[in-house]
């Protein structure tokens, strides 16, 4: 058969092979695994299910993960913070032995407004955990995922590229730029929205833009973080700080529209000391600043995020504001939606595609999904609101939260992703 003639059949096709593509795929491969363990264990005369066949394609070049100890950590190393809840899910997928070498653990969390009294503070000892999360390198989580996919009964198409996706009955057609065809009876878009699927499809997206751009960079502090994660609201927007190995931190400071590019431009003398002046001297004193990358902010969440044999995920489904740190952790969390989904699904004999596993999937994130995307969203214009009575109460109810510990318990088991 020549290449523009191959097809392959398979149950589930991911198009996106970075952090929640390669999620879902690890998921779907240890699904695979046990079932293949209770075939191995039953009688030989029994029958099998057919075993489930997933294909995830990545269009992106990925570096090697054979040799762990070719891995280099970089000061300008873009980082995520994972809440707890997420460390139990990697844990699942067999993933975060590893992943935890590079993990900066979140020990306590500090909220306030600048030029308030009023603070917030989440202990992990209060919940009597190590850690409330941690803070992880993403090159470092994309590696492990890839890594723990290379042991998996999964086929892997990378570097390949989706050049075309139509509906067609039971499923849908993927064409790949070698000219090879997938049938797929559940497509999942994990591809971030950048390839532009959902418009393809006609699925549209309702866009908030907060008028605001995230700075994001690297810096190095004065003292020792001790685990502590700052999160920081001014008059120009929210700011937080997030401890990394040493006493590095990753800065994600939120400027006004337009209001960049004149940090953008500064020395990394004048940056460090605009930034002493935005966020004052709770860190320590900034002594090194990175690499500084910019992105636009906007509340970003797709009208519809099932079809018959369709699924979305990630930021193709919701795009967060990022001061919350609840985006990844909430697309991790749909990741296992979906995988439980299937796996019930297969269990009442259902393909992974129906309607009804599709049904399940969305019964069990609605309500994650609207609570986190309305607490991220309320978060930002609450403290966005510049007014002098609104900014006393607002301090007070700070002050209140810090006050009351079951309250105060409540919040941190939320922004932990183990209370729903």
């Amino acid at each position: 058969m020549s290449q523009t003639q191959q097809a392959t059949t398979v149950d589930v096709a991911i198009i996106g092979g970075g952090l929640v593509g390669a999620s879902l795929a690890c998921a779907l491969g240890g699904l695979i695994e046990t079932e293949r363990a209770r075939v191995d264990g039953r009688e030989s005369d029994a029958e099998p299910r057919a075993p489930l066949r997933v294909a995830i394609i990545e269009p992106n070049s990925l570096p090697s993960v054979d040799d762990a100890s070719t891995y280099q950590p970089s000061f300008d190393a873009r980082a995520s913070a994972i809440a707890y809840g997420s460390r139990r899910h990697f844990a699942r997928l067999g993933v975060w032995p590893a992943m935890a070498t590079e993990a900066a653990p979140i020990r306590h969390i500090h909220v306030s407004e600048r030029g308030r009294l009023g603070a917030t503070r989440l202990h992990a000892e209060e919940l009597g955990v190590e850690a409330l999360g941690y803070v992880i390198p993403n090159a470092w989580m994309g590696r492990t995922l890839h890594a723990r996919l290379g042991s998996l009964p999964i086929d892997w198409r990378c570097p390949a590229r989706v050049e075309s996706l139509e509906a067609e009955s039971g499923g849908y057609r993927l064409t790949l730029d070698s000219g090879e065809v997938i049938h797929a009876g559940l497509t999942v878009l994990a591809d971030g929205g950048r390839a532009g699927f959902k418009e393809r499809l006609g699925i549209e997206s309702d866009h908030h833009p907060y008028e605001q751009t995230a700075l994001i960079a690297n810096v190095e502090v004065s003292q020792a973080h001790a685990g502590w994660a700052f999160e920081r609201f001014t008059r120009e927007g929210p700011m937080a700080l997030l401890p990394l190995a040493g006493r590095r931190m990753e800065l994600v400071w939120t400027h006004q529209q337009g209001a960049v590019n004149s940090t953008l431009a500064l020395s990394d003398g004048a940056f460090l000391e605009r930034l002493q002046q935005a966020f004052g001297d709770r860190a320590g004193r900034f002594r090194r600043v990175g690499q500084r990358h910019t992105y636009p902010l906007s509340l970003v969440t797709a009208r519809e995020t099932i079809r018959p044999h369709l699924a979305i995920l990630g930021n193709a489904a919701h795009a967060l504001h990022p001061v919350a740190g609840q985006g990844f952790n909430l697309a991790l969390r749909g990741v296992m939606d979906l995988a439980a989904a299937i796996e019930e699904a297969r269990a009442n004999g259902r393909t992974a595609g129906d309607p009804r596993t599709l049904a399940s999937f969305e019964a069990r994130r609605a309500a994650d999904t609207h609570q986190i995307v309305r607490f991220s969203d309320g978060l930002i214009r609450l403290f966005g609101i510049d007014h002098a009575g609104l900014g006393h109460a607002r301090a007070a109810g700070l002050i209140g939260l810090n006050a009351v510990g079951p309250l105060r318990r409540t919040l941190a088991r939320r922004a932990m992703g183990i209370e729903r």
